[in-house]
């Protein structure tokens, strides 16, 4: 594991624009396209698009892409949900009959319909300044003519080989003949992948949902047993939706509705509010048992209530009410942990891109994209060289649960881009992956700059713990000292062997004006400014 405590790390600083993402091409790429006159929204397409041959197994066209952006023109800011649904022909009485009563990771029925590349076209043509060819040229680019495998990329996607040879496309395009993954330094080609981005550069994004790209991932899926049908992909459409939102010490933090767990985020963060942390220590006992124990309460709420609004009732004013976040806050001992059957089944890790961009004007994009679990089902179209993603795995085969899988449903989705506003205007553009922790590493994250005043830098370097439905797993940084504490309290503890998470962040500071940016040191990105 790499170690998390390097002093001195320097935040990127200034006032025509800045980007954070999870490689230093795809920042520098995106600084390429802000002083080449293009905006936040354009930037951030360009460098998500990019991510997907640096870090093929976090993101790409058979994945999912949320986004919030923040228009300094009209001063209004937009919540775009890029989530895939469930096939028509896939339900959980279906399944049932079949004798499946649950949905594996690697499952063909996890694989859910790509949202990520429609969700790119609606931002541009809403909300940027150049065209899907334009923002697609680099990684184009990249995918003919290769890239440099970076070293946490390499180590991610080494350890998931086995899974990979397990499909005849992904063993195609992203093994080698001798069916190994590339190494750290390899340079790596990506030529199908090339050839249908070229494809959708010159006939747009039908081509993709409708057309020469749709029939050929259509059938490889339907070649590995999926019930994907066309119309499946030609009826997607990304959407709109209301941003949900609390306020945190004076800060109104925004996150994406239901499907996604950005509720979870806003329900630790009314919880915690209640709790004064200005006598705490960053990485003490006493602060990561507070967030240990809001973490299990509001994780448990998002197993319970948190679904696609369009099949079943979210009760979300109700679950952000301070009611609610007071009867939950009453459960808390600060010196005792709460039993452990209060968690409640849950999901696992995944892999996911997020990136953050500002530009010079005041427009603010904070972007997710993901495939889920890393690789995504591990399955690729042999023709495309797409690989889908397994957000599917996500769902309950169980009728009458909120998350049940219906036809063209969408399951709880984990990937929660994050706007911190102050007086109506954005003060933090911020995410942070991983999965089920997502959530959790927005609220420390937040908390790190709020709470412990860290620059954004200081507070994305920060040593973190996770407590999901087993120990509290803590990274180096931890103290033992601290993990003997929270034992004494009842939490197992031990440590984890790979990093939580990673995350970008840039502060905004209107008055100067000045941007500040920070990246994860668990990944291996760069926030750059100019």
């Amino acid at each position: 594991m790499r170690d998390l405590h390097r002093p001195g790390r320097s935040v990127a600083m200034g006032s025509r624009g800045a980007a954070a993402t999870s490689h230093p091409l795809s920042s520098a790429i995106a600084i390429e396209v802000m002083r080449a006159g293009g905006n936040a929204v354009d930037a951030a397409l360009t460098a998500c698009s990019l991510q997907s041959v640096l870090e093929p197994h976090n993101t790409g066209l058979g994945g999912d892409c949320f986004a919030l952006v923040w228009r300094a023109d009209t001063q209004s800011l937009h919540a775009l949900n890029g989530a895939g649904y469930a096939p028509q022909g896939l339900s959980d009485s279906g399944l049932l009959a079949e004798g499946i009563d649950r949905i594996g990771t690697e499952d063909i029925h996890s694989v859910t319909i790509p949202g990520a590349l429609d969700a790119w076209g609606r931002l541009l043509r809403d909300h940027g300044t150049r065209s899907l060819a334009e923002i697609l040229e680099p990684t184009i680019d990249y995918a003919e003519h290769g890239i440099v495998l970076a070293e946490r990329a390499a180590e991610d996607w080494r350890a998931e080989t086995a899974k990979l040879r397990h499909d005849e496309g992904a063993c195609r395009h992203l093994l080698t003949p001798a069916g190994e993954p590339p190494r750290a330094g390899d340079l790596v080609r990506f030529p199908a992948l090339a050839r249908t981005l070229r494809t959708i550069a010159s006939e747009g994004i039908d081509a993709f949902y409708r057309g020469s790209l749709a029939k050929a991932m259509v059938s490889s899926l339907q070649r590995l047993g999926g019930t994907h049908a066309a119309a499946d992909f030609a009826d997607f459409a990304s959407f709109y939706v209301e941003p949900i939102q609390t306020r945190y010490r004076g800060l109104d933090i925004v996150q994406m509705p239901p499907s996604g767990q950005g509720l979870t985020a806003l329900l630790m963060l009314n919880i915690l509010a209640g709790f004064d942390h200005s006598g705490f220590e960053p990485a003490g006992a006493d602060r990561f048992h507070l967030q240990i124990e809001a973490c299990r309460l509001a994780y448990g709420a998002r197993d319970a209530y948190v679904a696609d609004p369009a099949f079943a009732e979210v009760p979300v004013q109700e679950l952000l009410s301070e009611r609610f976040a007071a009867r939950l806050r009453e459960r808390i001992d600060p010196r005792r942990a709460m039993p452990a059957q209060i968690v409640l089944p849950g999901i696992g890790q995944s892999d996911t891109v997020y990136l953050s961009v500002v530009d010079g004007e005041g427009n603010v994009c904070s972007l997710i994209s993901s495939l889920f679990h890393a690789f995504g089902s591990g399955k690729v179209c042999p023709q495309t060289g797409v690989a889908f993603q397994n957000r599917g795995a996500g769902f309950r085969v169980q009728p009458g649960h909120a998350n049940s899988v219906r036809p063209r449903k969408r399951p709880l989705h984990t990937i929660i881009p994050a706007i911190a506003m102050r007086d109506g205007r954005p003060a933090l553009s911020f995410g942070v992956m991983g999965g089920p922790y997502q959530a959790t590493g927005v609220v420390h994250t937040l908390q790190n700059v709020v709470d412990f005043r860290m620059n954004v830098q200081e507070a994305l370097d920060a040593p973190r713990g996770f407590r999901f439905t087993g120990a509290f797993e803590a990274e180096r940084g931890i103290s033992d000292a601290v993990l003997a504490d929270l034992h004494a309290r009842g939490h197992p503890v031990e440590r984890v062997q790979v990093p939580w998470g990673g995350g970008q962040m840039i502060a905004i500071d209107p008055d100067r004006p000045l941007v500040s940016a920070g990246s994860d040191p668990r990944k291996d990105g760069a926030a750059l400014a100019f």
